[in-house]
């Protein structure tokens, strides 16, 4: 990219800011400093989040930092207050509830699946279906805090490197928060989130290449100083660590709603693994402060094996898998994962499926059937990956099980839907009846 336009963008984009900014410093006052979650290394509160994560680890096996709080935080659940979003666990986040950009995101339902679990062999299954936040995915919980992070830091322009999901939440609450938006993206991205990113007023950079995405928001971060949410260096780490302790509140909300127990098996879609990551942390803060009695073992629903491998050869850089097809599940169709997710696994005693297209749009049909839940093509690999490890003596029968559902089934429907089913209008109602006698259900009992 030539750049003059670049900085025409970036220039434009600084000058009609209009982003109401809060007061300096509450963030920088709860975080005391920043660990690497590999060698422990610590860093100030003010390093700066370049997205290459901790330098002595970089050369070895790239690993993301995470937040230490200055004051000990307290119990996470008997602290939790009133406000109705995931703010009500402001005291084990980054920036006060009085500092947050919100859209009432969090407290979604978890809900039964007798229906599914039957079929997959663990009837005690239950699906956490975060395609009820507000943009319908799980990455609102990560940009309520990112955002707010950034409003109270004084940023006027938030950006990420997104195929869909996480570029129209920050989008989203960029619009709540009065700042501009920047989402870089790839060609082959859903339609459908394209235009919820644009409809957010977001400003979209689709590029061919998926390495220009991160040179852009790279060369941004450097020259403007924007606030990049998402990585935007190789070997990936993670997103930015402190949008990712918004994930940890999906576990305090499981635990919330199993009459705080934890599940014996919680199972997510992972692509780079900050849910993953974030919602472990969440289990093991609970755990830490005599909320569970026990951790949950997690399970990373992958699609080309990066996290598998690295399970397997017991290494800490993960290698980049060769992507032998094209998934079907493209917000996790990442060729290679994180150290991030990887730790989250080896400490809870986990396991990591890959996933391919097979049965996937048939397993997203059946949840949405027997279960009332639309979910996105992504969200369905868990429940595919929960059904090989019940095949392989992995699962009990017994066991409690969560699927984490990441977002709506509305977000990839260009990927999902088929033609339609009889292709034809009735005339008449008679005409519609012959046509149920003698293809639909039965419908008169």
């Amino acid at each position: 990219m030539a750049s003059r336009p670049f900085r025409d963008l970036a220039d434009n984009m600084t000058a009609h800011s209009t982003g109401e900014i809060s007061r300096p410093g509450t963030v920088e006052s709860r975080v005391l400093e920043f660990a690497c979650i590999r060698c422990g290394a610590v860093y100030p509160a003010d390093v700066t989040i370049d997205s290459k994560g901790c330098s002595r680890c970089r050369d070895s096996a790239p690993a993301n930092l995470r937040p230490l709080y200055a004051v000990p935080q307290r119990d996470a659940l008997n602290g939790a207050t009133n406000p109705r979003s995931l703010w009500r666990f402001e005291h084990m986040l980054p920036c006060t509830a009085a500092d947050a950009v919100t859209l009432g995101e969090g407290l979604t339902p978890l809900l039964a699946a007798p229906r599914v679990g039957a079929f997959l062999g663990v009837p005690n299954l239950a699906i956490k279906d975060e395609g009820r936040n507000p943009t319908w995915s799980h990455k609102d919980r990560f940009s309520t805090v990112a955002v707010s992070v950034a409003r109270a830091r004084g940023a006027k322009i938030v950006a990420t490197a997104s195929s869909g999901n996480a570029g129209a939440s920050l989008a989203a609450y960029a619009a709540r928060a009065g700042l501009k938006c920047v989402v870089t993206t790839f060609a082959g991205s859903s339609g459908a989130m394209l235009a919820q990113i644009r409809k957010y007023g977001a400003t979209v950079l689709p590029l061919v290449s998926k390495m220009d995405r991160w040179s852009l928001l790279e060369q941004a971060a450097a020259r403007y100083d924007w606030f990049i949410a998402s990585p935007y260096h190789g070997p990936v780490v993670g997103s930015h660590p402190l949008g990712i302790e918004g994930y940890k509140t999906i576990a305090y909300e499981i635990v919330e709603q199993s009459d705080g127990t934890a599940p014996d098996w919680c199972v997510l879609p992972v692509c780079y693994g900050d849910a993953l990551s974030g919602v472990w942390a969440g289990f093991c803060e609970l755990y830490a402060q005599g909320s569970i009695s026990r951790l949950p073992r997690l399970v990373a629903a992958e699609v080309h094996g990066s996290l598998a491998d690295a399970l397997a050869s017991g290494a800490d850089a993960l290698s980049e898998r060769e992507m032998l097809f094209d998934s079907l599940a493209v917000s996790i169709g990442t060729p290679r994962s994180t150290f991030q997710a990887l730790k989250a696994l080896r400490d809870s005693g986990g396991h990591a499926v890959p996933v391919n297209n097979h049965a996937l749009i048939a397993m997203q049909e059946r949840l949405a059937r027997d279960e009332g839940i639309f979910a996105e093509l992504a969200s369905v690999t868990p429940l595919i990956a929960i059904s090989t490890l019940k095949d392989q003596g992995v699962i009990a029968a017994t066991d409690r099980v969560v699927a984490v559902v990441t977002a709506s089934g509305l977000k990839d429907l260009d990927r999902s839907a088929g033609s339609n089913e009889h292709g034809q209008i009735f005339q008449t109602t008679d005409d519609a009846w012959r046509w149920l006698d003698k293809n639909g259900p039965d419908l008169a009992s």
